[in-house]
């Protein structure tokens, strides 16, 4: 852009080249901080630890999840009075009669179509505290532990 000053053609430069440079980096350092932090969380999410609880969450012994038909599993005829919860937020080391914090999903214990897409084995026994890595994403169907019940398929 030019301009006279007392007669004279003065140019100015509407862009800073430091000012520019800068926005640059920083902008740089923002995108490689946030792709970071996506990465770190999706880690996380990628481990299902697997307990074997009642209905409201209490960590009970894992014969009760048990359907292999020697100890006749944790039911009234069909319906389950013990299920597999599972979150990523589960640690290890929950032991008979501990409640479970809150944010874990459920299935039925002799739901095999829903172990199977957990990577669980379809029947049998599954100790508390199981961990599974890469379950992200799979389905089956479920109930949340905080808001009733969830249909999944």
């Amino acid at each position: 852009m030019m301009e006279r000053a007392g007669g004279r053609r003065v140019e100015k430069r509407e862009v800073n080249r430091r000012m520019s440079s800068r926005s640059v980096s920083l902008t740089s350092t923002f995108l490689l901080l946030a792709a970071g932090g996506v990465a770190a969380c999706d880690n996380d999410k990628d481990n299902e630890t697997f307990y074997c609880a009642d209905a409201n969450g209490n960590v009970v012994d894992e014969d009760n999840c048990d359907d292999d038909g020697n100890n006749g599993g944790g039911g009234v005829g069909f319906v389950p009075l013990f299920f597999i919860w599972h979150s990523s937020s589960y640690g290890s080391g929950y032991r008979p009669g501990t409640r479970l914090p809150s944010g874990g999903s459920k299935i039925a214990y002799n739901d095999r179509a829903a172990r199977s897409s957990f990577g669980l084995p379809s029947t049998g026994r599954i100790s508390n505290g199981t961990v599974k890595t890469s379950v992200v994403g799979k389905g089956g169907s479920g109930t949340s532990g905080k808001s009733g019940s969830k249909s999944g398929g």
